[in-house]
């Protein structure tokens, strides 16, 4: 099979990696402006090779509108400088039962097709002395999904987050996305969804914790472990 057959192949089947972000050793070494300036004329150059009239009026400033969007928002989550602050504060009341944060938006963009994700996440924990604020957990998630992604390493990489900054495994994250790389090319199904979950601690261990879990966010009948 040809390299570009099998890569082709890869993307299509949904092959994830390691819960890391695959980036290059000099992946900072340019700051936001050098990385626009250098976006905005590849995508001139792709643009052009489409056929693209670039001297009409309604054209000409899209490579470099494409090129903010790329670095400032849709692939923020790359810049570990945007990454939100993980201050966590002692758990002074005691609260030792589920905390559950659901339906979080999720913004985000398949690496394979470089088309959109958009769905909804699911967030809980179990204190085990620290406790963090709850635009925090929306925060780790829009954070991790502003860049290329998968949605399983997306879930992964939330809990990981959690779990470092609450120092508990007792995290759970559940992702219930579309991707436009099905829903829109390919086989375009625009009906099907994608769940993934990545459970720690008494998430993955305990069956009535997890059962907890899955009746909060309402997808008892929908997902199972």
């Amino acid at each position: 099979m040809k390299e570009k057959e099998l890569y082709q192949d890869m993307g299509d089947g949904h092959i994830p990696g390691n819960h890391e972000t695959p980036l290059r050793a000099d992946a900072f070494d340019l700051n936001d402006d050098e990385k626009i300036e250098k976006i905005e004329k590849h995508f001139y150059e792709i643009m052009n090779v489409l056929g693209m009239d670039m001297g009409d009026d309604s054209l000409k400033g899209t490579p470099h509108r494409v090129a903010k969007m790329y670095v400032k928002e849709i692939f923020g989550g790359l810049n570990p400088e945007r990454c939100p602050k993980m201050s966590t504060f002692e758990n002074k009341y005691k609260y030792n039962q589920m905390l559950v944060e659901k339906d979080i938006t999720v913004y985000s963009t398949c690496e394979h097709h470089f088309l959109p994700i958009v769905g909804r996440a699911h967030v809980a924990y179990m204190s085990k002395g620290r406790v963090i604020g709850l635009s925090k957990i929306n925060r780790i998630v829009n954070y991790y999904a502003r860049r290329p992604q998968v949605q399983e390493r997306l879930t992964m990489q939330v809990v990981h987050a959690m779990q470092e900054a609450l120092g508990t495994d007792d995290v759970a994250c559940v992702i219930d996305a579309k991707h436009l790389c099905v829903n829109s090319r390919g086989i375009k199904d625009i009906e099907s969804s994608t769940v993934t979950a990545e459970l720690g601690g008494a998430f993955r261990n305990n069956p009535t914790t997890r059962a907890e879990f899955l009746k909060y966010i309402g997808m008892g009948t929908r997902f199972n472990v």
